[in-house]
């Protein structure tokens, strides 16, 4: 067994001093007491930061355009995409993400399309996509802007927000008979096609919708389908919201939200009202949160940096942490990440000197028990 000294600890919201974290691929022990075993680092200590949303490995550094791999254009329905399928382990951003302690992201499919593919969670340490795959984490869906900006691509594809809700519904409607269907004996499990498999998976609760939006009148559209059919979603990026009440009705239902990305710029109508002064909003709100980069919106390795606009209104800086280790944990239902705790997988950063300092750099990076020298 391993260990490091933490003359400062960042974990699960505190500040610990002088803390002694004893590791295997698990951690094994946390503990004030020196250890007899060997120290391989001394520093301040950080969980891994998990980015909630990203399509790193899927639109690459030092590639063009036209090799962007973020959207499928065939079908502006077809959840059977995995984006898994569209990394490239090899994309040089997933070094300089791992060098700012940004150890797991979900990656996922654009939004150019109403549902636009499966989202996953992947190690960025990792050498291939076999190694990199942690878990699924849920289905892409698309509302607003983006969707309706695809008429060009193939398929059946809407001009309007209406347009895309329309087919969202038509395939719940669809879904939602199916299952009725099965329950009463009239229709069997194997006579379902894959597509409608996935929609019936989303009513009954086994895959959540990950929502691209930004709007709050796209925020209350959401809502409404959930009330009406019953799924579960996560917002995730709501960088329009700029009054309380959206907040308050998503706290009220309990709809956690992964925000970002921020320092982006504004390039269209639905983010007119974006600022950073909506970071005070999203904190006064208490609804649940976690933050995003968008990669390559804004670059993975930047994403610790974004935390410095809700350092401005007051935000405790063990709390700024949480926000990129424990918050994404738990929203996305990551048991053994997000803290550093007996039990669980030892991934975590020591820092050569308070990671907000913009001079700090990494010291040794831990993955999983693994030591990788920055």
């Amino acid at each position: 067994m391993k260990f490091v000294k933490a003359t400062t600890l960042y974990n699960d919201g505190k500040l610990r001093k002088d803390v002694y974290i004893g590791f295997e691929k698990d951690i094994v022990k946390v503990t004030t007491e020196k250890p007899a075993g060997e120290v391989v680092a001394e520093g301040v200590v950080t969980p891994a930061f998990i980015d909630a949303h990203a399509h790193i490995g899927m639109a690459r550094a030092g590639e063009p355009s036209g090799e962007d791999e973020a959207n499928e254009h065939m079908d502006p329905i077809y959840p059977l995409v995995n984006a898994l399928h569209s990394v490239y382990m090899d994309d040089s951003a997933f070094r300089e993400s791992v060098e700012g302690n940004v150890l797991y992201s979900v990656v996922l499919p654009g939004s150019g399309n109403p549902i636009g593919g499966k989202a996953v969670l992947i190690r960025t340490f990792a050498s291939n996509i076999k190694d990199a795959y942690v878990r699924d984490i849920g289905i892409k869906t698309a509302l607003g802007y983006n969707p309706r900006s695809t008429k060009d691509w193939e398929g059946k594809r809407p001009s309007t927000r209406m347009g895309a809700i329309a087919l969202l519904r038509e395939r719940f409607i669809k879904a939602k008979k199916l299952l009725a269907l099965i329950e009463s004996g009239k229709k069997v499990q194997d006579e379902v096609e894959p597509l409608d498999e996935v929609f019936m998976r989303i009513l009954k609760g086994e895959d959540r919708l990950m929502t691209h939006l930004h709007r709050e009148d796209d925020a209350y559209v959401l809502m409404s389908m959930m009330d009406e059919f019953g799924f579960k979603a996560i917002i995730n990026h709501g960088m329009d919201f700029y009054r309380p009440e959206v907040l308050k009705e998503m706290r009220a239902r309990n709809i956690p939200l992964i925000y970002g990305p921020l320092d982006s710029h504004p390039y269209k109508v639905e983010l007119k009202h974006e600022s950073w002064r909506n970071c005070k909003l999203i904190m006064d709100s208490g609804v649940k949160f976690c933050m995003m980069s968008d990669h390559p919106v804004i670059l993975q390795r930047n994403l610790f940096l974004t935390m410095r606009h809700f350092l401005k209104f007051g935000m405790p800086r063990e709390e700024a942490i949480a926000k990129l280790t424990r918050e994404p944990a738990e929203i996305l239902g990551l048991e053994n990440l997000g803290t550093i705790r007996e039990g669980k997988l030892a991934s975590f950063t020591v820092w050569n000197k308070d990671p907000f300092e913009l001079d700090s750099q990494p010291r040794l990076i831990v993955a999983e028990g693994e030591l990788i020298n920055p």
